[in-house]
C-alpha cells in the first residue's frame, strides 16, 4: 500500500484543499497520515474525516516583532526533529503539502529522508513558510498562470485549488430551514474566514438596517464574534463557524461577502457565486488577498472593495451592484477555465510515488 503524508495548518484555507484530495486517495488505495500542529484547526477537521494525526511541535514564522520570535525558532527545532521521526516510522512514499507554519518542518524533515514533496501555493506569490519549503519540493502546485511566473519554471505547474466535491451538493432548502427563514427572497452570504473578520463584521452590521429590506442575511462571524445585539433582527441570523451545513448555505446564496483568501475564491468561482470581495489591508498581510482579489475583479468573477474603502455606503453599494449584475458575473465564472484540480494533483502524487 502507497502511504502519504499531508500537512498544512494555522488557517482552514491550509486544510481545506487537503480534506478535498481524501475521498480520491484513499479510493486509490493510499494510507493516509496528517501531520499538524498540536491544537490547531487542522487536528479537528481531520480527526473527523478518520485520517490518522500527528502533532507535533509548531512556531509561527513572523515578519514582524513580537517577543515569541525568541521562542519559536526553539519549538519549530523540535517540530523538525519530531518530524524526522514519524518520516522514520511512517516511511511515506510522498509528502503533499498545503502550507502554513506547521508545514515547514515536515517538508525539510522529509527532504532529508529523500522522500519526494509536492507543495500547493494557493496565492499569487508564495508566502514565507512556502518560500523556505519550495527549493526542497519536487513540484509546486499553484492556482493561476501569473503565480507561476513567481515560481521556479521547472517545478510549477497550474492545478487550480482541490474542490471538496460536497460543496456542489447543497440543498436550498435544508438552508432555509436550518437558518429559519420563512420567506423566500434573495440572500447574502457574509463569510469573515475561519478567524472571522472584524471590520467585515462592523460594515454588515452598521448597515444591516439596508441590507434586510433587500436580503435574507446569513453572517459567519467568526469565532466568538457574534453580537447579541443582532440576535433578534427580523431575516438575519449569525454564526460563529458552520462546516456541515456550508454546502447548503452557499447554495442558498445569491451574493455573497468575503475575505479574499485564495482557496475561499476559488471555491466561489468553483460554484459561480457573485462575490463582493473584501482583502485582508496590507497593514495586516503581506497584500495577498489583494492580489487575489484584483485578479479576480479583473476577470470579472467579483468586485473588489478594498478594507480602506469600506463605509456603509460603499458596502451596500457593492452588494446592490453585484447583485443587480449576478448574472454577468455567472457568465464570467463560467467561461473560466477551472481545471480538474484533484485529477491532476493525484496525478502528480503518482507520479512521484513511482519514481
Amino acid at each position: 500500500m502507497k502511504k502519504i503524508v499531508l500537512t498544512g495548518g494555522g488557517t482552514a484555507g491550509h486544510v481545506t484543499p487537503n480534506m478535498a484530495l481524501i475521498p480520491t486517495l484513499r479510493q486509490r488505495g493510499y494510507e493516509i497520515h496528517y501531520i499538524g500542529s498540536y491544537d490547531g484547526i487542522e487536528k479537528k477537521l481531520i480527526e473527523e474525516m478518520g485520517v490518522t494525526y500527528h502533532g507535533i511541535s509548531t512556531g509561527k514564522l513572523r515578519r514582524y516583532f513580537s517577543l515569541e520570535n525568541f521562542t519559536d525558532p526553539f519549538r519549530v527545532i523540535k517540530g523538525l526533529s519530531q518530524a524526522k521521526k514519524l518520516m522514520k516510522e511512517i516511511k511515506p512514499d510522498v509528502v503533499f503539502s498545503k502550507g502554513g507554519f506547521v508545514a515547514v518542518p515536515v517538508v525539510l524533515a522529509a527532504s532529508s529522508k529523500k522522500i519526494p514533496c509536492i507543495i500547493h501555493e494557493s496565492d499569487m506569490t508564495p508566502g514565507l513558510a512556502n518560500k523556505i519549503c519550495i527549493p526542497k519540493a519536487t513540484k509546486v502546485c499553484c492556482n493561476f498562470p501569473e503565480a507561476a511566473e513567481n515560481l521556479p519554471k521547472d517545478k510549477a505547474v497550474v492545478t487550480g485549488t482541490p474542490i471538496r466535491q460536497e460543496l456542489f451538493s447543497g440543498d436550498v432548502a435544508s438552508a432555509m430551514k436550518f437558518c429559519g427563514f420563512t420567506e423566500v427572497r434573495p440572500t447574502l452570504l457574509v463569510v469573515g474566514g475561519s478567524a472571522g473578520a472584524l471590520r467585515v463584521n462592523e460594515a454588515i452590521w452598521s448597515c444591516l438596517d439596508e441590507l434586510v429590506k433587500d436580503f435574507n442575511i446569513i453572517h459567519l462571524c467568526g469565532k466568538d464574534k457574534t453580537n447579541n445585539k443582532f440576535k433578534d433582527v427580523p431575516n438575519y441570523v449569525q454564526f460563529e463557524y458552520i462546516k456541515q451545513e456550508l454546502k447548503d448555505l452557499l447554495a442558498l446564496a445569491d451574493v455573497v461577502v468575503s475575505r479574499a483568501g485564495a482557496n475561499a475564491i476559488c471555491e466561489l468561482l468553483a460554484l459561480h457565486k457573485p462575490s463582493v470581495l473584501i482583502p485582508l489591508s496590507r497593514a495586516a498581510s503581506r497584500g495577498d488577498q489583494i492580489l487575489n482579489a484584483q485578479s479576480f475583479d479583473k476577470s470579472g468573477y467579483a468586485k473588489l472593495l478594498l478594507e480602506e474603502d469600506v463605509t456603509d455606503e460603499s458596502l451596500l453599494n457593492a452588494v446592490r451592484e453585484v447583485f443587480e449584475h449576478r448574472d454577468k458575473y455567472k457568465a464570467a465564472m463560467k467561461q473560466s477555465n477551472l481545471s480538474d484540480s484533484i485529477s491532476l494533483i493525484i496525478g502528480l502524487i503518482d507520479d512521484a510515488c513511482s519514481n
